[in-house]
């Protein structure tokens, strides 16, 4: 399935040139960084470069009618301070800024450009103006070192475009007993997020007027044919499933409004089984694979942290609860010495089917264990069906949450890890995750930060740009898991 709720981003790069130096070594340098450009992708060059704010407007204008929605500056050389900076107030889109390096020792007259003195007073300038730009960690380089800040921009904008335009669909209130997740959402409308919020009954009322809807069919043998033979055990389930994903997907057509993308936060239980006849968890995971994120338990923040990690991976995420220990005898018998981790150095993710087919070892639909004991006695299952479960493939993944705090603050984590191939002996989507040093960071950020049990998770390392996009964002508290020897501002330095 592709990624149809995420956006395109076109880039563009535009040069300016201050007015006492020479325009061509800015020109040069930017075709320079175009050319380098080409084995990461597509990067539009702006022609017109930027002396003055008339330059600028008609700069901007060009990058706009070429439909590029994200741009980087380049100081080719020191650069005209005010109508480089008035770029990130004229262009609306996610703007980064970079300074070309001196290129070599023999031809420091006429070929030096002091673009590294010019991005200070840059930086000084978008100041002055309250003015949001992208700036990497080492902004000065060469053509090819450029191109590749350019490559690493291009998820951070992804993420930023989806944000201004995303819309979080929420079906609630929240399960009795479960507030971990429930944070105040005035802080999503500080980010740009748009949230409409709707009773599980309305989710109910749409679904019942799909009832023999003639699509459903199709999205059956569909599912059917994802699931194969094996992982589907109970195909007369799989029209209700279908009927359930054909709801949500029309929700989202006629809810998105002025929003381009939407996230849902949806509650799954104790009523939703009895009233729909399934639990809702395989089409939550065939709707994320397509970039359409489905929060379990109305968790709001985990859906706006599902829906950073794709635009950012450009590939499914899952949401997991941070959920059991590792018994000390599996990790004997089938981790220790295999890697280089402690027993408190792993946990098991854990949630009820969520998780796409795609991430998973070998996957199928069962039924949820805990709530065919609560709703059905134990017995034969029926309306607790409609889980996706199987051991999470074995890989690198990012475990990671932006959230609200009750007093209505953004505060995030980030770590990276691994899924390891251990067999979990275990029900539902779940894996064995291995984070260095997770022991401490579970005590002094998880715990002492007050961060709710729902983690979300990326397939791969993307721990940089996350945290570019969080501080871009403007979240200031973005806690990592401190290396053996960093203590954190709680940990008791005597322990």
């Amino acid at each position: 399935m592709t990624m149809q709720n995420i956006p395109h981003v076109k880039c563009g790069i535009l040069s300016v040139s201050r007015d006492c130096f020479i325009i061509s070594l800015s020109e040069n340098r930017r075709k320079a960084i175009v050319d380098a450009y080409k084995k990461y992708g597509e990067l539009y060059e702006v022609k017109k470069t930027i002396e003055n704010e008339t330059d600028m407007l008609e700069a901007v204008k060009e990058a706009k009618d070429a439909g590029c929605n994200a741009l980087v500056v380049f100081l080719g050389n020191f650069g005209p301070e005010t109508p480089e900076t008035l770029v990130a107030k004229e262009f609306d889109g996610p703007v980064m800024y970079v300074a070309a390096a001196e290129e070599t020792g023999k031809n420091l007259i006429n070929g030096r450009g002091d673009a590294y003195c010019g991005m200070l007073n840059c930086s000084y300038n978008l100041g002055l103006r309250h003015l949001k730009a992208f700036i990497p960690e080492y902004p000065v380089g060469t053509a090819d070192d450029l191109a590749k800040m350019i490559s690493e921009f291009q998820p951070v904008a992804r993420a930023l475009l989806g944000l201004k335009n995303l819309k979080i669909i929420t079906f609630g209130p929240r399960p009795q007993d479960f507030f971990a997740c429930n944070a105040p959402i005035a802080p999503l409308y500080d980010l740009g997020v748009e949230v409409e919020e709707n009773s599980e009954l309305d989710l109910l009322v749409s679904y019942r007027a799909h009832k023999d809807d003639p699509r459903i069919k199709e999205v059956t043998e569909d599912m059917a044919k994802e699931l194969g033979k094996e992982g589907n055990p109970y195909p007369d389930l799989l029209p209700r499933m279908a009927q359930y994903e054909l709801t949500l997907l029309d929700w989202m057509e006629q809810h998105k409004g002025a929003r381009k993308y939407v996230a849902f936060a949806n509650k799954c239980w104790p009523a939703f089984p009895s009233e729909f006849g399934f639990e809702p968890c395989y089409v939550n995971s065939r709707l994320v694979s397509r970039g359409i994120p489905v929060a379990c338990e109305v968790d709001i923040y985990g859906a706006l942290s599902e829906y950073i990690g794709l635009c950012v991976s450009g590939d499914a995420v899952t949401l997991l609860d941070i959920n059991n220990s590792v018994p000390r005898d599996l990790f004997e018998e089938h981790i220790k010495g295999t890697k280089d981790y402690t027993l408190e150095d792993t946990f098991m993710g854990f949630h009820c089917g969520n998780t796409p087919l795609c991430k998973l070892k070998k996957g199928g639909v069962k039924y949820q264990l805990i709530q065919n004991r609560l709703l059905e006695g134990g017995k034969t299952p029926d309306i607790t069906r409609g889980t996706l479960e199987g051991d999470i493939a074995s890989g690198d993944i990012t475990f990671y949450r932006l959230q609200s705090t009750a007093d209505g603050k953004l505060r995030a984590y980030i770590a990276e890890g691994e899924v390891l191939p251990a067999a979990t002996n275990s029900f539902g989507g779940i894996g064995i995750f291995a984070i260095p040093e997770m022991g401490r960071f579970y005590r002094h950020v998880l715990i002492e930060k007050r961060f709710p049990h729902h983690g979300a998770v990326a397939f791969g390392h993307f721990g940089k740009t996350i945290f570019d996009l969080l501080r871009q964002l403007g979240v200031e508290d973005i806690s990592y898991n401190q290396p053996k020897g960093v203590r954190y501002p709680s940990e008791n330095p005597f322990a």
